[in-house]
């Protein structure tokens, strides 16, 4: 599990199940894009998100809403590598909050994670619902 910012993790599906690496982080919602996640106290989202494919655009703008809803409780967004899928919701979410370009939510999701690598589908998703 990485912090992005103090409002946003990412993480793996193993870190989605840590209940305990979760409140130790104050989580208080987790967007999951690999499986349901459920536990006490924490808000959470699934949203069914198949990597290397087009990422319809209201599939992003789902996981968004509840990024942007959830922020004040603190987000984590996994998938189940950590890797694709929960680096492309991140890159958005930063670029819809901060305002960055697609290339500088990256590189900022990038210092926090080191191995993602969102799938050129996803980032190419990402690129036409942002017109960059």
């Amino acid at each position: 599990m990485n912090k992005i910012r103090h409002w946003l993790y990412i993480g793996d599906y193993n870190d989605a199940l840590d209940y305990h690496g979760l409140t130790r982080h104050k989580i208080g919602a987790v967007l999951q894009l690999a499986g349901p996640v459920n536990h006490p106290g924490i808000v959470s989202q699934y949203i069914w998100v198949q990597d290397a494919m087009p990422l319809p655009e209201h599939q992003l703008r789902r996981g968004l809403e509840f990024i942007l809803a959830n922020k004040d409780k603190v987000v984590f967004v996994g998938c189940a590598a950590g890797v694709s899928r929960s680096a492309t919701f991140c890159i958005a979410a930063l670029k819809e909050v901060e305002g960055l370009s697609l290339k500088s939510a990256y590189d900022e999701v990038k210092k926090a994670r080191q191995v993602i690598n969102p799938h050129f589908t996803l980032w190419t998703s990402l690129r036409n619902y942002y017109g960059e």
